[in-house]
């Protein structure tokens, strides 16, 4: 049966509370990912919350009782509580119903089967949580088998990048890795790696893409390391028919992703 958790000063809550903090996720081993949408989608993909807190008033929505029954039965602990302490551990006034309190899952960059799909996506020092978000649903959308991030990029498993993804954290691999391992493990097996550049005259509508497709996305303000963008097989760019000289890093990407997905199916 849920346990029942009323007070702010509860050890457990501000142990998750503390989550929404980097230095604590990675000491803990665990983030935070709320709302039904999300929650379900995590179950469906096989990932259960170690704690799942639920709203007094939520308990008898069918897809709460979803989510209960499998958390309790692999060991995991549901939790009835208050608005008041939802609010507290996500940082929000307007908490949503339910939040789960997951243990993070790295994926090797050696696990990757680079014939599982035609598109994967990779990004180099992105910032920015919910451009990570962004990409990610966008990497669901079109099938791709992964987004690898490269170098210091945004913690994925950040409140705010969780919530971006939209649940995709949970269907998409996410593996983290520096440039030189992952330019290695690239060339030791086929793979085309194609760089989105402003430094380039291809329009990405005239190039011919090669799977499986690598499709590498720079740093939001600064672009890509030219010694990144040399190592690349095709760079491209996007048209811009106004005044703006580029498009935001998420957004390019799923233009980009659309691109190649249509010319390899």
């Amino acid at each position: 049966m849920p346990r029942l958790i009323t007070a702010f000063s509860n050890p457990l809550v501000k142990r998750v509370r503390a989550l929404r903090d980097k230095r604590h996720r990675r000491a803990e081993g665990l983030f935070l990912a709320e709302g039904l949408r999300i929650l379900t989608e995590a179950r469906e993909a096989g990932r259960l919350p170690r704690y799942l807190f639920f709203a007094a008033d939520s308990a008898r929505h069918p897809l709460v009782q979803a989510l209960i029954a499998p958390v309790e039965a692999a060991g995991g602990e549901a939790i009835e509580t208050s608005a008041d302490i939802l609010g507290k551990l996500s940082g929000k006034d307007n908490p949503q119903t339910v939040l789960g309190v997951f243990e993070e899952f790295a994926v090797p960059l050696a696990s990757l089967d680079r014939g599982a799909a035609r598109l994967w996506l990779v990004a180099e020092r992105l910032r920015d949580p919910g451009n990570l978000g962004t990409i990610l649903r966008t990497g669901d959308a079109v099938g791709a088998g992964g987004l690898i991030l490269v170098d210091e990029c945004v913690d994925p498993f950040s409140v705010e990048a969780v919530r971006a993804s939209m649940g995709a954290l949970f269907t998409v691999p996410v593996v983290q890795t520096s440039w030189n391992d992952f330019i290695a493990w690239l060339r030791a097996g086929p793979g085309q790696l194609v760089a989105l550049s402003l430094d380039t005259v291809h329009d990405y509508r005239a190039a011919r893409y090669q799977a499986p497709c690598f499709l590498l996305t720079g740093n939001e303000a600064q672009g890509l390391p030219p010694a990144y963008a040399a190592a690349c097989d095709l760079r491209v760019k996007i048209p811009m028919r106004g005044k703006a000289d580029s498009l935001n890093a998420a957004v390019a990407t799923a233009v980009m992703a659309y691109e190649v997905l249509a010319q390899l199916g």
